[in-house]
C-alpha cells in the first residue's frame, strides 16, 4: 500500500510540475509576432484612407484642369476622321492616287501631330498598293509583272472554274489578294509621312470593271491621331 501511495504522489508531484511550464510556453509570443507593427487603429485607418481619396481627388481635378487649359493630358485624347472617295480608273492597271487622298483629308490631317491613316478599298477585284511615285513606268511594269504573275489564261486553260464575270475576274481577285486591300501609313505633323518617291497606287485589275461596268472604285479613309 506504502508503494502505491508513493507511485500516486510522484505522479502528481510531476503533473504539477508540467503543468505551469505548459501554460507559460502557450503565452510566450513568437518572435515573429513581437517583430510585427502594431495594428493602426480605427481612427488611424479612417485618417489613412482620407488621404488616399484626397489624393485621388487632387489628381482627378489636376487632369480636368490640364484638359480645359489645353495641356498635357488634353493632347493625349485620340481625335478621329474618316473619309470616302471614289475614283475611277481611266483603264486597267496601276494609277497614282496620292493627290486625290491628300485632298480628300486635308483639312482633318492637318490638325494631328502624330497618328495612324488606314485607307481601305471595297472591291475584291482591285488593291492598293505604296511604290515608285516619279517614274511612270514603273507602273506600267507594275501591271506587267501582274500579269505574268496571274496570266489571265488560265481562265481559259481550265485552271480557273470561277468565270462566270469574265475572262478577267478570277485573275483580278488573285492580284487583289496579293496586293492588298488596305494601307497603313504614319501621319506625322499633319501630312502623311510617305517618303519622297512613295506614292499610293489604285490598282485595277479588270477590263470590264465588274459588274458596275466601269472601274469606279470606293475608298474609305480613316484618321486616327493626336493634335
Amino acid at each position: 500500500m506504502v508503494k502505491a501511495g508513493i507511485t500516486k504522489d510522484r505522479r502528481l508531484s510531476i503533473l504539477l510540475l508540467l503543468v505551469p511550464a505548459t501554460i507559460s510556453f502557450a503565452f510566450v509570443p513568437s518572435a515573429r509576432a513581437q517583430r510585427q507593427p502594431p495594428h493602426p487603429s480605427s481612427s488611424t485607418r479612417q485618417q489613412q484612407q482620407s488621404a488616399a481619396t484626397t489624393t485621388t481627388t487632387v489628381t482627378t481635378e489636376s487632369s480636368s484642369s490640364c484638359d480645359r487649359e489645353g495641356g498635357v493630358d488634353a493632347m493625349s485624347v485620340p481625335r478621329w476622321f474618316q473619309r470616302e472617295i471614289s475614283i475611277t480608273a481611266p483603264s486597267r492597271g496601276c494609277h497614282l492616287i496620292t493627290p486625290q487622298v491628300n485632298r480628300a483629308i486635308k483639312d482633318d490631317v492637318a490638325g494631328i501631330r502624330i497618328g495612324m491613316a488606314n485607307i481601305f478599298i471595297q472591291h475584291t477585284s482591285a488593291s492598293l498598293t505604296i511604290n515608285e511615285n516619279a517614274d511612270p513606268d514603273v507602273l506600267r511594269d507594275m501591271e506587267v509583272a501582274m500579269n505574268r504573275i496571274v496570266p489571265g489564261s488560265w481562265t481559259t486553260d481550265g485552271t480557273f472554274r470561277h468565270t462566270m464575270e469574265g475572262e478577267d475576274d478570277m485573275p483580278g481577285h488573285v492580284k487583289s489578294s496579293l496586293m492588298g486591300a488596305s494601307l497603313n501609313i504614319p501621319i506625322r505633323n499633319g501630312r502623311l509621312a510617305l517618303g519622297t518617291w512613295q506614292g499610293i497606287y489604285l490598282n485595277e485589275h479588270r477590263d470590264q470593271g465588274g459588274w458596275g461596268g466601269g472601274h469606279t472604285r470606293n475608298i474609305i479613309i480613316t484618321l486616327q491621331g493626336q493634335s
